[in-house]
């Protein structure tokens, strides 16, 4: 029976026989052949040696093409899997997914893997690669797939399968001598994998995510289509590794953590000074867009998350505590509840909305010890929150709002190149179908009316309502979301929150969750990484150190640090009995963004030498010109962006 196979551009051909990807790459091109890696049949994407046995529209996926690399790290670790078992066949294989930029397997060992392990497991990849092993897709009856890994002794694999749903159909690739149960798809052969991949780490992983569960060992690894785009990631490794905020942050001064606070950040003086700029700064911005500011509890009674949604929803990851006979208080977890509250505590008018309230609130979340990571994975943490009470009329223009706020914010910050997404409805949430409906389509229009493109983020919105997401691209090139946008229809009706409309009646106002920054801590981390810890001259924690050369220039280094803090700026003095060149090397390990110099010459001339971090060329300055360019260069860039910001110091920064 004839097939017919219509492309993407609308054309067709006909097949005598059922064919498989390959044949239709190969009868259009070799070249097409020689680079496919996948077919998408009708949507689904498979493996280019299955048949297609019914009419079908086609695509065939290159090893070029974006979606083509989870097909390649996929296979990455398939072939990583086949060789730690050809070299540790007592080795136990678990889970293997592809993830962002790389894949990872989990395994079952008692020996700990070593670096040198990863060099002869990755030396045995390549070996498979040059094997070019053909991968073969095997249907399966779920008994049979369970005795044969029980017979491996692959007791993990076993009860993977005996979790699936039994309607669902049990698939086993193999490749050489070894067989891994996968949905698919997966390359014809392991040499079409090429060998522009690396392992990069072992971690500890519980099987399952479970830590009641043993832990495995986690292998991960980096796989690309080819040896540049290799190398320019793991470039950006080598400067991602330089740029470690956690290595700054002791570098600097800023802050640390400890076991017996596991999750939560002790800031040091020059790390809350920093901590505090940004709530300065962003304070400054709110009050300028009409917000006001509140403050609400850190413990409530957990009837009020139960009324929220939270407790069904988000219960696990939050921190409680019991006082007397059924008085279970919780930590809050997010500040939306009680805003509301502070919003139901007198009576609304419509003349009042929309009315912007925000929150500097500190929120706890319970995050698995594995899953935490210096700033930007805590369990303690604040959040620049804020919730918009307004009617249905109103979300399109208060949305704009937000979102050219954020903007122009983040372009203070030095970001210029962000993405938006839109995360639609996610599985476990509350609300009906009706309300999400109307949620989702509101903020749709909303998006539609700033004119600003965004791609979608399926599934991935807040449990009460759709979001926007804002994914700051940062200097090396890394992707961080931070901002949020979120109409929600459900919170104000649970929660009782009501106005009273034109008509007289009451209605329930739509509230919009927006964050700017998100985290504070997670911001703090992000801006030391973008920078490298060379923060902008207004943001730096201290902003000059008078250094002096000899001690007869000591009083006229305090009197100078005076003035400077006279007028604001952040200043220290280093009076040591040390060389010059010593200090200057150590300030400029802390990132100081300009260093004072004063002698006897600077004495006499009334100067001062200006030496700029990470700039060679130093700049002998009146006292009164360097005071000037300083407090120019300590303004926020949204004081000054109109303006020359003027001076060596301010281009500097």
């Amino acid at each position: 029976m004839s097939v017919v196979i219509t492309f993407p551009d609308g054309s067709n051909e006909v097949f005598a026989d059922a064919p498989t990807g390959s044949e239709i790459a190969d009868q259009i091109s070799a070249s097409l052949a020689r680079n496919a890696v996948a077919v998408r049949v009708n949507g689904e994407l498979r493996d280019l040696n299955r048949r297609i046995e019914a009419d079908a529209t086609v695509e065939v996926i290159t090893r070029d093409n974006e979606e083509a690399l989870e097909l390649l790290r996929h296979d990455a670790a398939h072939v990583m899997a086949e060789a730690v078992k050809e070299l540790y066949p007592r080795t136990q294989v678990t889970i293997g997914p592809a993830i962002e930029n790389g894949f990872y397997y989990d395994f079952a060992r008692e020996e700990p893997f070593t670096p040198e392990d990863l060099e002869k497991i990755e030396s045995r990849m390549r070996e498979i690669v040059d094997r070019n092993e053909t991968v073969t897709r095997e249907v399966w009856e779920r008994d049979r797939a369970i005795r044969f890994f029980r017979e491996q002794g692959e007791e993990y694999k076993a009860e993977i399968i005996e979790d699936i749903d039994p309607a669902q159909e049990i698939t086993i690739y193999r490749q050489g001598a070894f067989a891994d149960l996968c949905r698919g798809p997966h390359l014809p052969s392991t040499g079409r994998l090429g060998k522009a991949f690396k392992l990069t780490k072992v971690a500890g992983a519980y099987w399952r995510g479970d830590s009641r569960n043993p832990m495995l060992q986690r292998i991960y690894g980096t796989a690309w289509s080819n040896e540049k785009q290799l190398k320019a990631y793991l470039r950006m490794l080598e400067e991602a590794e330089r740029r470690d905020h956690r290595k700054l942050g002791k570098q600097m001064g800023l802050f640390h953590f400890q076991e017996e606070a596991p999750g939560a950040v002790f800031w040091h003086p020059k790390g809350w000074t920093m901590f505090q700029n940004l709530i300065d700064y962003m304070r400054a911005r709110q009050r300028g867009a009409g917000y006001v500011e509140i403050n609400t509890p850190d413990l409530m009674h957990r009837s009020l998350w139960e009324a929220s949604g939270h407790w069904e929803t988000f219960g696990e990851n939050m921190f409680t505590t019991e006082t007397d006979v059924d008085r279970t208080l919780a930590i809050k977890p997010m500040n939306c509840p009680g805003c509301v509250q502070v919003f139901n505590h007198s009576l609304r008018s419509y003349r009042e909305l929309p009315l912007r309230m925000a929150e500097f609130g500190k929120v706890h979340r319970f995050e698995p010890s594995g899953a935490l990571h210096g700033l930007m994975r805590v369990r303690s943490f604040t959040q620049d929150d804020a919730h918009i009470f307004c009617t249905q009329e109103q979300i399109t223009e208060e949305s704009k709002r937000v979102c050219e706020l954020v903007l122009d914010i983040y372009r203070d910050f030095g970001f210029d190149d962000i993405h938006i997404k839109y995360a639609d409805r996610p599985e476990k949430r509350v609300g009906s179908d009706d309300v999400w409906d109307a949620a989702e389509e509101a903020l749709r229009a909303a998006a539609a009316a700033t004119g600003l493109d965004y791609s979608m983020n399926p599934g991935e919105g807040a449990f009460y309502g759709p979001k926007l997401e804002f994914v700051l691209r940062d200097a090396i090139g890394r992707d961080w979301q931070c901002g949020t946008l979120q109409v929600d229809l459900n919170l104000p009706q649970r929660l009782g929150a009501t106005y009273v409309g034109e008509d007289g009646h009451k209605h329930t106002p739509v509230m919009l969750h927006r964050a700017l920054f998100g985290s504070l801590e997670r911001f703090i981390g992000i801006l030391l990484e973008h920078y490298a810890g060379a923060l902008p001259f207004w943001l730096a924690p201290v902003q000059v150190v008078v250094a002096t050369i000899v001690s007869d220039a000591d009083e006229y280094a305090r009197k100078f640090a005076a003035a400077l803090r006279q007028a604001d700026i952040r200043v220290e003095t280093d009076l040591r009995n040390e060389k010059i060149s010593y200090k200057v090397r150590e300030h400029s390990e802390h990132k100081v963004p300009v260093i004072a110099v004063v002698g006897r010459r600077e004495v006499e001339e009334g100067t001062v030498v200006v030496r700029r971090l990470g700039v060679k060329q130093q700049d002998t300055v009146h006292l009164d010109a360097a005071l000037e360019q300083f407090v120019v260069a300590n303004r926020p860039p949204g004081e000054t962006r109109a303006a020359d910001e003027g001076g060596v110091v301010a281009q500097s920064a």
